[in-house]
């Protein structure tokens, strides 16, 4: 009772003292040290877990543990979840996507640590994903809760996880600019000028603590061998394209992979297959463990030969093609080992996999090209291009994709290519993908908000939040005379007809019976079941707005019935309704 007479006395001195415009500001600077932090321990987390099971590892021979750490990363994370957290904590981007458009901005008080937890012993044991979806989704719960605890509003509450994702991205990758457009592209905000303020205080927070403790050298060392000449250009538009390409392979391939799991009804399963899955493909190509960030900077350096080391084709690394086939089955099954590790109950998210997948894709082609004659072009150029071309393509988000990987890598004189590359690959992969990787799922189903404003409005509506429910009811049975009775008392002109069950069987049209309800001497003769017509069409309460309002437009109705998933009658809804309550959310998402 102290403690909330406390809290409550704090939000009144907030409400006198400090104004909503300057709070959000205040709240924006320590969403940026909090979200960096976390990124912070999460980065630590991995390296020492990372550190003290693979530093004893040999370098000419394969080692057999690698068959034996992923098992155990994925059963301690899935374990983890099932029996602590109880919730579902992967995908961590969909599930800020997901938050924002049904669920009014708010996320649940575990995922501002589980997310740390879950994919530090997932990727530190050897999960081939990546630590940056949980890092934000655990940045999103920071902002989500933060506004939670001081009563903010809806938009302000969206706003807020919106500076948690940014300073996530800012914080793990030491990249402001980077972490801004991701909340932009990605999250798909629409974000105006009062907005970006605070999104800026919180990328450069974050990125300044992390700069302050790590020191102020990119993520990672980058050192440009050759200019990028404009002759290159055609080749950079062909790797823009093959980025294009492998993405779609990656969305599709690791969609259908996670898929064949989900369709599998015993965890224990999943788990043992997804384990045994991983643990072999990691075996036979060590750079699927982790998130492969070592492996991105041995290929933008151009040591490609390091990556066969600790595996079966080290004896080879001098032979080109048989390591150029090695790196292509290391772009195959990357897929399988990502969407296996998730699959099977661990925790991470694509970012990574990414950008590794990209610096493959771009080493690859330019190595081709200076084999066969065709061009010399530099290969750790390319790398580089390759990850931003992946991960615009992948995320549907050219600028996060320019700025992250300049940012990065410091990579800046590059950035004519990499505008080229990202351009290319993002127009290549949206003629097959209209959606990211991450919003393509909320999407199929109606509930993804957009920058198309009005799709975006109608998506944070709800039919639940619409229904009318001052309709009596009448049933078939009943006669005339009784329906009468119920129309001298009713204050609407439409009367819905249910079984004894509740099921609606049609509807009553005060228009059509009016001809005949004041003749007595057929209130005896007619019945409801008589009367009654089939609605032009019928609402279930788990539609979209979306579609409600196709339907509303296909049959040219203006009051229509809803029902449940046992075909119950529930409500109606009317356009004047939506259209009031269209009118206060558009206000509300608007700015001021």
């Amino acid at each position: 009772m102290i403690e909330s007479e406390r809290y409550l006395n704090l939000l009144r001195w907030r409400e006198k003292h400090i104004k909503e415009s300057n709070l959000i500001l205040i709240l924006s600077f320590v969403v940026g040290i909090l979200t960096a932090i976390a990124a912070l321990v999460l980065k630590k987390l991995i390296e020492i877990i990372q550190h003290v099971l693979t530093s004893a590892f040999t370098v000419d021979s394969a080692n057999y543990l690698y068959l034996l750490y992923p098992a155990i990363g994925i059963l301690l994370a899935s374990l983890f979840v099932r029996y602590i957290v109880r919730d579902d904590i992967s995908h961590g981007v969909t599930h800020i996507l997901y938050a924002i458009s049904r669920r009014q901005g708010r996320i649940k008080r575990h995922n501002m640590w589980t997310s740390i937890v879950g994919s530090s012993l997932t990727i530190g044991m050897g999960g081939s994903v990546g630590a940056e979806a949980p890092i934000v989704l655990t940045g999103a719960a920071i902002g989500s809760n933060l506004g939670s605890y001081f009563k903010m509003n809806h938009k302000t509450l969206m706003l807020l996880m919106g500076c948690g994702a940014a300073g996530a991205i800012a914080g793990i990758f030491k990249a402001p600019i980077a972490g801004l457009f991701f909340t932009i592209e990605v999250l798909m905000l629409d974000m105006t000028a009062a907005f970006v303020l605070p999104l800026m205080v919180t990328s450069v927070t974050a990125a300044s603590l992390s700069y302050f403790v790590t020191g102020t050298q990119p993520m990672f060392e980058f050192s440009m061998s050759e200019p990028f000449l404009l002759d290159r250009i055609p080749w950079a538009i062909i790797l823009g394209m093959a980025c294009g390409l492998v993405a779609l392979y990656l969305i599709r391939g690791m969609n259908k992979v996670e898929g064949w799991y989900r369709k599998m009804g015993n965890p224990y399963y999943k788990l043992l297959l997804g384990a045994a899955a991983l643990s072999v493909l990691i075996f036979l190509f060590p750079p699927l463990y982790g998130e492969g960030y070592t492996t991105i900077s041995q290929l933008i350096n151009g040591q490609p030969d390091i990556l066969t080391e600790g595996s079966f084709f080290y004896a080879y690394k001098d032979n080109v093609w048989l390591l150029i086939g090695y790196m292509c089955l290391i772009i195959f099954f990357k897929i399988f080992a990502s969407a296996s590790t998730n699959g099977a109950g661990g925790v991470g998210g694509v970012f990574a996999p990414s950008l590794f997948v990209g610096a493959l894709v771009g080493f690859v082609i330019a190595r081709c090209f200076n084999e066969l004659g065709i061009s010399d072009v530099s290969e750790q150029n390319f790398a580089l291009l390759g990850m931003a071309g992946m991960m615009t393509a992948v995320m549907h988000a050219p600028l996060t994709g320019i700025f992250l990987i300049a940012e990065m890598t410091g990579g800046f004189q590059l950035f004519l290519p990499l505008m080229i590359v990202s351009s290319v690959s993002y127009l290549t992969i949206f003629l097959f993908e209209k959606h990211s990787i991450y919003s393509m799922r909320l999407a199929q189903k109606g509930e993804l908000v957009t920058h198309h404003k009005d799709k975006a409005v109608l998506t944070l509506m709800k039919v639940e939040n619409v229904i009318e429910k001052d309709f009596d009811v009448v049933h078939p049975e009943m006669y005339l005379g009784d329906l009468v009775k119920v129309i001298s008392m009713a204050k609407r002109n439409v009367f819905p007809v249910t079984d004894d069950n509740d099921i609606l069987l049609g509807m009553v049209l005060l228009d059509d019976i009016r001809n005949i309800m004041f003749r007595k001497d057929l209130y005896m003769r007619f019945k409801v079941q008589k009367l009654m017509i089939s609605p032009p069409a019928k609402l279930r309460i788990t539609d979209t707005m979306e579609k409600v309002m196709r339907i509303f437009d296909d049959t040219n109705a203006w009051n229509l019935p809803v029902i449940d998933e046992n075909d119950k009658y529930v409500g109606f809804v009317s356009k004047s309704k939506i259209f009031n309550s269209y009118r206060k959310v558009l206000v509300h998402f608007s700015d001021e």
